[in-house]
């Protein structure tokens, strides 16, 4: 396994780096509204302080990488609701700080700072079908060419380049098209030695991404790249983990991620959720997805701190 040097205190000895769980997910369980067009992206408007507590909570279940609430800012959705351009860099810089502020509260404790390395803090990047905010993101079906996907997320990009976050963290992609364009920014801001950038996919079921791309006819295409730290799946239903992580393993040498869905299933019609969860069957999964390879592991939505700390005792032990 090519493991980037910002990955060894976590990887080294064949350990695992645990990721946090869904951010949105613990904020409506304190009573949040995220009922909105910029979801989590709200909460940075009207109540910051409490995506700062979430992160610390993640941090003291066991996380090794904390990310961050811009997954649904961008530009053009926050000077939609009303921001100036200005306005909407300073919001997604506030949200990088919030987590930096969180880790560095954190490791300022001593205790806690037995037996850990020191955590990381990852910039979300959303996919464009999280700005349209239309399920989209599920689907990959944008009718935009690479180009024109990179343009999007041209200025985001740079701005979280230059945030303060230890890594961008690409998720939930949707599209070989927009993996594609991902890249092209990862070349086009100095490659894999000035840029971390990880990479993770939504799937349909164990073969297929999100927009219906063999995964088998991704490598060829885009893991032979090395301007990425890691490669992976989130925010899929976990019962189809083993089946995508087995082809990541003999495909890619790059760290395998896997954070997905507690496993109930998202009715964008109705904009609920439907099924039920158990943190502690979480956590008992992870140990056949660290088996099969997987090296970065956490949770998505529907997940939270009970998750993450399921997944920390069953891995440290």
């Amino acid at each position: 396994m090519k493991i980037d040097p910002i990955f060894e205190p976590f990887l080294q000895g064949g350990k695992t780096l645990i990721l946090d769980g869904g951010l949105a997910t613990e904020l409506e369980n304190r009573g949040l509204d995220l009922d909105d067009p910029l979801w989590s992206g709200k909460i940075l408007l009207e109540n910051p302080d409490v995506i700062r507590d979430v992160h610390l909570d993640y941090l003291h279940a066991g996380a090794d990488c904390i990310i961050t609430a811009t997954y649904q800012t961008t530009f053009e959705g926050l000077m939609a609701r009303g921001l100036s351009c200005g306005e909407a860099a300073d919001l997604m810089r506030l949200a990088v700080q919030l987590a930096v502020d969180a880790r560095d509260r954190f490791w300022s404790v001593e205790t806690n700072r037995l037996g850990r390395a020191r955590p990381l803090v990852a910039a979300s990047v959303g996919p464009y079908g999280a700005y349209l905010a239309d399920g989209s993101e599920y689907r990959g079906d944008y009718g935009l060419t690479v180009d024109e996907l990179a343009d999007f997320h041209r200025p985001r990009w740079e701005l979280l380049l230059h945030s303060g976050a230890d890594l961008l963290m690409c998720e939930t992609v949707p599209s070989l098209l927009e993996a594609q364009a991902y890249h092209q920014l990862v070349a086009e801001f100095g490659g894999a030695s000035k840029v971390k950038a990880a990479l993770s996919f939504t799937f349909i079921d164990p073969y297929f991404i999100s927009d219906q791309t063999k995964l088998i006819d991704i490598q060829s295409l885009l893991f032979d790249y090395a301007n990425f730290v890691g490669v992976g799946v989130n925010c899929t239903p976990p019962q189809y983990l083993p089946g995508i992580i087995e082809q990541l393993q003999s495909q890619t040498n790059l760290p395998i991620i896997a954070y997905p869905n507690s496993g109930e299933s998202w009715d964008a019609q109705a904009h609920c959720w439907h099924g039920t969860t158990h943190p502690e069957e979480f956590g008992t999964a992870v140990r056949e997805w660290r088996r099969m390879g997987a090296a970065l592991i956490g949770g998505c939505c529907r997940t939270g701190p009970k998750h993450i700390r399921a997944i920390s005792e069953r891995l440290r032990k």
